[in-house]
């Protein structure tokens, strides 16, 4: 049996990443010999990474990486944050991002199998048997244009690109840079309305008019009172004496009436849907709680988050740098967006551990 020295842990350590201990088990279950005890590390790693697959991965960070015209987003996955925070993570997540821009492929998420269409499984097994963690790569995606520019919030939180044209002046980059903050400080939906599709035009409506049926304090005052000429044949004797006293200053009236009294005269509002829907009033209203929204995820219409005047708006900026220039293309990736998350409790942990 060969003698295990520091120096062989050593450098098989700086060979692999791996922990001490794990490397001086290593060489001793190989007799000393380095390259038997590296690929031991290599399938140590991809067992690790098998047994970690269950557990949730909803951290990390988020990467750029540009060429020319062309920018990619990745997003790779670790178990906490702390993890999230170190440079040897960073710098695979880098690396991941450089290997996503030379693929042919310009878009590749959840539900796929993302790490095999990089080529880095390998490399992956290994960085779960350095960090010790659960690691996935999840998801990346391209743009081209014109110009491109990327944002990178929160030490990679959030990433963001953003591809335009008509311009490819530096004073253009300046702008999509501006703008790549903008999404990533306000999270738009879509570009422009014209990117919204008429199914969800009328979902959106769909639901704005629903929504303000059941708000039926905020409805017009015609609509209101027809729905309360209703309700008070069908609310408590306790009810309507309260709406005979209050009825004077309606913006009161919500606070002293019953749930029960509310809840009833919202039914009345949606039993008369189709009939408040044609009221020219409520039209009104309804499309402009909708413009609102609008305003709010589409992002030409956002007010431009830099406008000195409060007014101006994105689509109003771009015109003032150059009015050929329009945005093609925004990608914005949030860390751990529609995953689940874990939730420590360590108290519930230790009880069970304990069989409690």
């Amino acid at each position: 049996m060969a003698q295990i020295t520091a120096a062989m842990v050593k450098e098989l350590r700086e060979q692999t990443g791996a922990g001490m201990m794990e490397c001086k088990k290593a060489l001793t279950e190989t007799d000393g010999n380095m390259e038997q005890a590296v690929e031991v590390l290599k399938k140590s790693g991809a067992a690790k990474a098998e047994k970690k697959a269950s557990r949730i991965a909803a951290e990390g960070i988020t990467r750029v990486a540009a060429s020319g015209n062309t920018a990619v987003v990745v997003e790779v996955n670790s178990e906490t944050d702390f993890v999230a925070k170190n440079e040897v993570f960073q710098a695979f997540v880098q690396s991941v991002a450089d290997k996503a821009l030379a693929a042919n492929v310009d878009k590749a998420g959840d539900g796929e199998n993302v790490c095999d269409i990089l080529g880095m499984k390998a490399e992956l097994d290994e960085k779960i048997l350095t960090i010790g963690e659960k690691l996935s790569i999840r998801r990346f995606e391209k743009v081209t244009g014109d110009c491109v520019a990327s944002y990178i919030h929160g030490g990679g939180r959030i990433g963001v690109l953003v591809a335009g044209n008509g311009d490819a002046s530096d004073a253009a980059k300046d702008a999509l840079t501006n703008i790549a903050m903008q999404i990533a400080a306000m999270n738009p939906q879509y570009v422009s309305r014209n990117d919204i599709s008429a199914d969800e035009l009328a979902k959106i409506k769909e639901i704005t008019i629903d929504s303000s049926l059941n708000d039926t304090f905020t409805l017009p005052k015609p609509v209101l009172q027809g729905l309360l000429d209703k309700a008070v044949k069908v609310w408590s004797e306790e009810d309507v004496a309260i709406y005979e006293e209050k009825k004077s200053n309606m913006n009161y009236l919500p606070n002293f009436l019953s749930k029960e009294a509310k809840s009833q005269l919202a039914e009345i509002a949606l039993a008369d849907k189709d009939a408040i829907v044609e009221n020219k009033i409520f039209a009104g209203l309804v499309e402009g709680r909708i413009s609102k929204q609008l305003k709010e995820i589409c992002l030409l219409d956002q007010t431009y988050v830099k406008a000195e005047d409060g007014k101006q708006t994105v689509a109003q900026y771009l015109a003032s740098v150059n009015k050929s220039l329009v945005i093609a293309k925004m990608i914005r990736f949030e860390v751990g967006e529609g995953m689940e998350k874990k939730n420590d409790d360590f108290a519930a942990e230790v009880a069970a551990q304990a069989g409690l």
